[in-house]
């Protein structure tokens, strides 16, 4: 797996993380979301690509994204060979740059894919230094913004409801949660919030629950943690259930992605 996966971290850059996928037929997510904004290149084959209520193939040439807290994932299709670059960028260090939340969730435009294929080359470049390379992502970002376009639909009053929901999942995820707790947080019932949860989020409350705790877990790995402290942390029963979790969630191992350069 270390061979086929990459990960990138610098201390110079603590607002950005690259990941490089050689052979997707070996990574397999399940339904997750990311704190930061990603955006990703698929370099070879095809692959299926689901965010949000959109479904579609995905094949060489093109450019994926997908905003914070949005649902998605991308697996291989039957088996075919596929291979992807991806970047995960902080949401406020973007919201500092100007840049919104863009409407697109993909695009094949050639210029583009090439423009993120040079940046992600140019950040696994050990003889450029850090300054230049935030240079680079400062003009990237600035460009995408304006490239792609953006926009944010009004949310309803049962959506603010979910919202409230969501909310409290993410401020208590590492303490035992019961539904319950969840529904009197939100004002809604326990029926109406399994029902109409994974409409809006497109996962369960439970499924949600364990996807924030990975995203803390992530967070906490970064810094370099035991593996072990950060599973009880994180609210998870033992280290092979982190495990677990973290390898359907990032199709990678804790211990992997710990050791990232």
């Amino acid at each position: 797996m270390r061979a086929n996966s990459r990960f990138w971290r610098d201390p110079a850059l603590p607002f950005i993380e690259a990941r490089s996928v050689a052979d997707g037929r070996k990574v397999c997510y399940a339904a997750h979301s990311h704190e930061s904004f990603s955006i990703g290149a698929i370099t070879a084959g095809r692959s299926t690509y689901l965010s949000g209520d959109s479904h579609q193939n995905v094949a060489a040439g093109t450019v994926v994204l997908m905003n914070p807290g949005v649902v998605h994932t991308c697996n291989p299709i039957d088996g075919e060979p596929w291979s992807y670059l991806m970047l995960y960028v902080d949401w406020s260090w973007l919201q500092a740059l100007g840049f919104s939340a863009p409407t697109a969730i993909s695009s094949t435009l050639a210029a583009l894919f090439d423009d993120l294929r040079q940046l992600f080359h140019l950040l696994l470049d050990e003889q450029q230094p850090a300054a230049g390379k935030e240079a680079a992502l400062r003009v990237f970002f600035r460009g995408l913004s304006q490239h792609l376009g953006a926009g944010e639909q009004p949310a309803t009053k049962a959506d603010q409801r979910l919202l409230a929901a969501a909310a409290f999942i993410r401020g208590h995820c590492t303490e035992p949660l019961r539904l319950e707790d969840i529904s009197q947080a939100a004002g809604l019932s326990t029926s109406y919030l399994i029902r109409a949860f994974k409409q809006q989020f497109g996962l369960t409350p439970h499924g949600y629950l364990l996807d924030q705790r990975v995203q803390y877990a992530r967070a906490q790995l970064r810094r370099g943690r035991q593996i072990a402290v950060v599973a009880m942390e994180a609210g998870f029963a033992d280290q092979a259930h982190l495990q677990r979790a973290f390898k359907r969630h990032l199709a990678a191992t804790p211990g992997h992605y710990r050791s990232a350069q």
